[in-house]
């Protein structure tokens, strides 16, 4: 039996080398990426400077302090998009249920990412050489998150106000049945809101995420495996690092009709040195931007920047030059009474290589009162 006759394809490939990487509970820079798409067309299409101002359900993910604001009414958020011409979708569902008395909110969010219909090529190749592609089966590669999200008012007064919120969150992940983790992992949140000025803390994973991952392949998916010079991997884990995200936004009146919110962020990072605007061994910062315009809060126009890092500049044949892009993205809202329709139409790569997305998300608000809320 010759080496010759198991192909390694990319599809198994890809599995293994992802699942393998970790042999020991290790600090992992990129762990659990897929918690850091965003949540909402409407934090997505501003650049994800969310932190100080959301206001909605979404905070279950953003900041879960901005739960208190959720008040008259039980809402329901839904998300859905896709990546990559479809290869991957992306969907983000949320109910967010406030107490009697307003002053505490209870929220459920649920989060997945997946790539479904991956070839499983292993056996492909017979052992006589000939190709047997009835042999070819299919599976899916699918991270998933739930959220436990509790926010609490601790101050009120006429022109100030602050809010306190935590997260308990349960990650899945799977790779058909190759490979399977589970996780879980706390998050604590501040808002601060001072006439038009709001503030954000959000500490997330403040007690290092903990992924445990388990194995099961056959023992002829293994000799495989191990023919094509790969590596086997066995039970492992990975440890995802706190990181700190620190907000301040402000909104601006416009005549007796229009409003402007503007936010900025800046990300913390503290597992090394990353590829953002500030980047040193110590922390590593990647600030976010953000605008949205209101009319008569029923209309909205949005935009954002995020993701700043330095690139190969286009047309450098020498691969030397390296220039500083970002991800650009636009949105828009609409409000028919109970209903909240957002869109964003989001930049996954830079501003000169742009590969964009389409984001569209659903808000009900149930049981709403004549009053209106802090926004």
């Amino acid at each position: 039996m010759t080496i010759r006759k198991y192909i390694p394809f990319a599809s198994i490939f890809l599995v293994v080398q992802c699942c393998c990487q970790v042999s020991v509970a290790q600090f992992r820079k990129y762990s659990n990426e897929f918690l850091n798409i965003g949540a909402g067309a409407r934090g997505l299409a501003m650049g994800s400077a969310q932190a100080a101002s959301v206001a909605d359900g979404t905070a279950g993910y953003w900041n879960p302090a901005g739960l208190v604001n959720v008040q008259g009414r039980t809402e329901v958020n839904l998300m859905h998009s896709e990546y990559f011409a479809g290869i991957g979708k992306y969907d983000f569902a949320n109910v967010a249920i406030p107490t009697t008395n307003e002053k505490r909110v209870l929220g459920l969010s649920a989060m997945r990412f997946a790539v479904d219909d991956i070839p499983n090529t292993l056996f492909l190749v017979n052992p006589d050489g000939s190709l047997n592609y009835n042999n070819i089966q299919t599976f899916s590669s699918a991270d998933y998150a739930f959220l436990l999200s509790y926010g609490q008012n601790l101050k009120k007064t006429e022109n100030s106000m602050v809010n306190f919120g935590a997260n308990a969150k349960v990650i899945y992940r799977n790779v058909g049945k190759f490979a399977q983790a589970w996780g879980f992992g706390l998050d604590a949140g501040l808002q601060v809101f001072k006439n038009n000025w709001r503030f954000g803390v959000v500490a997330k994973d403040i007690t290092s995420t903990f992924n445990t991952w388990t194995f099961n392949f056959t023992e002829k998916e293994k000799e495989v495996l191990y023919l094509t010079k790969n590596e086997i991997p066995v039970r492992s884990s990975e440890l995802t690092a706190p990181r700190l995200t620190l907000a301040a936004s402000r909104l601006f009146t416009i005549g007796k009709t229009s409003t402007v919110l503007a936010e900025t962020d800046f990300d913390l990072t503290f597992d090394g040195k990353r590829n953002t605007l500030v980047s040193s061994d110590a922390v590593s910062i990647d600030p976010k931007v953000g605008l949205e315009y209101g009319y008569k809060n029923i209309f909205f126009v949005r935009g954002g920047i995020n993701n700043f890092q330095k690139g190969l500049a286009d047309g450098d044949t020498t691969n030397q030059k390296r220039v500083w892009i970002y991800q650009p993205s636009v949105g828009v809202g609409f409000r028919i009474k109970s209903v909240v329709i957002d869109y964003a139409f989001a930049n996954l790569a830079n501003q000169s290589n742009p590969l964009f997305t389409h984001v569209f998300s659903l808000r009900l608000d149930l049981n709403r009162e004549k009053k209106s809320s802090v926004f």
